[in-house]
């Protein structure tokens, strides 16, 4: 396992070399500009960044980092902060928040918890993590209703071809299955992206794998055969 050490502060550097001193190996970073182009260069596992490393852009930074790894897991040293901002930096992708003052027994237990997938993080935001499971969920069913009744006003044949373009099949090939033009293939197409209020066949592709995904193997099937399934 390689770990990541970013800090201006020599001080929690040293800190932390000696808590995962036979742990793992690590590199150390401590200018903000350099830590990306470490981060690509290296591929860390995990990284253990300073709070104030990054300022008031913590935040953007860590959206950024996650951006390049998405597998990159981040465990945050700082202050004491409040709920709210620390629910914030786990939404941005920290997997982690210490303070400052942890002693190198809990940061190694930290450390081994990220690693398996775990949160390290406090039992008070517990409730925030319950709601946003509640919120996500709700909203992901008011979406997949919308999607599905803008799917029932295509016609049965608009529905098959919306279908194919979904597994990623060419007009070409949607023609040859259906025994159709290309010609014809465009105009289904774009009477489809009227009905579904959309502009391109990757929106369209993007809607037709959602949707059929979140459906058991035998609704898909009754869906592509009847598209009044959705009404």
């Amino acid at each position: 396992m390689l770990i990541t050490l970013a800090s201006s502060n020599t001080a929690l550097i040293t800190h932390w070399e000696k808590c995962i001193f036979g742990l793992s190996s690590s590199t150390t970073v401590n200018n903000p500009r350099q830590l990306k182009d470490r981060i690509i260069r290296t591929n860390p596992d995990l990284l253990l960044l300073d709070y104030a490393f990054f300022g008031q852009d913590l935040q953007k930074e860590i959206l950024n980092i996650t951006s390049l790894n998405s597998k990159l897991k981040i465990i945050i040293f700082g202050p004491e902060i409040d709920d709210n901002e620390e629910w914030v930096l786990f939404k941005c992708g920290a997997r982690g928040n210490c303070h400052y003052d942890m002693d190198s027994k809990q940061i190694n237990q930290a450390i081994k918890a990220v690693q398996k997938g775990e949160l390290w993080i406090r039992r008070s935001l517990t409730s925030y993590m319950l709601q946003e499971l509640v919120e996500v969920t709700l909203e992901k069913d008011r979406i997949e209703t919308a999607i599905h009744d803008l799917l029932s006003n295509l016609t049965k044949r608009e529905y098959e071809i919306a279908t194919l373009v979904g597994r990623g099949e060419s007009n070409k090939r949607i023609a040859n299955r259906l025994e159709i033009t290309e010609r014809t293939v465009k105009a289904h197409l774009t009477e489809i992206f009227r009905k579904l209020q959309i502009t391109d066949r990757i929106k369209l592709a993007l809607m037709m794998k959602d949707t059929v995904s979140s459906l058991k193997p035998s609704q898909a099937n009754q869906a592509f055969r009847d598209p009044t399934f959705f009404a």
